[in-house]
């Protein structure tokens, strides 16, 4: 997932398969995702995102929002609160999973200058 995070970091739109089972059933294990760099002071509750929380990538919820403190709390889909990470931490957006683009999603990505 490092290696993920650091292609997305890199302004590039990345395929590919997480593994596991807490984010059930917005994405199983295995199903193909589409991420792309986010632009992070546009994330709302429900979207899902790459991030780094305490050391670990996530590709997780965002569960609350602090827009004031620049950072957004990420959780998995069965309750478990992974924890706040800032902005600069947050790295890409899910565009899409298995082809079924999330709502909203591509509003919110990073637009190259």
């Amino acid at each position: 997932m490092n290696a993920v995070a650091g292609r997305v970091a890199g302004g590039a739109t990345v395929e590919f398969r997480p593994t596991g089972s807490s984010m059930v059933p917005l994405i199983r294990s295995r199903q193909q995702v589409v991420v792309a760099p986010a632009d992070p002071s546009q994330l709302e509750v429900g979207d899902i995102v790459l991030a780094r929380v305490a050391g670990t990538v996530y590709l997780h919820l965002v569960s609350a929002v602090d827009p004031a403190r620049k950072r957004v709390r990420i959780s998995n889909n069965r309750g478990r609160v992974n924890g706040w990470t800032g902005h600069d931490r947050v790295f890409g957006i899910c565009l899409a999973v298995d082809g079924v683009p999330r709502a909203g999603a591509g509003a919110k990505t990073r637009r190259s200058a």
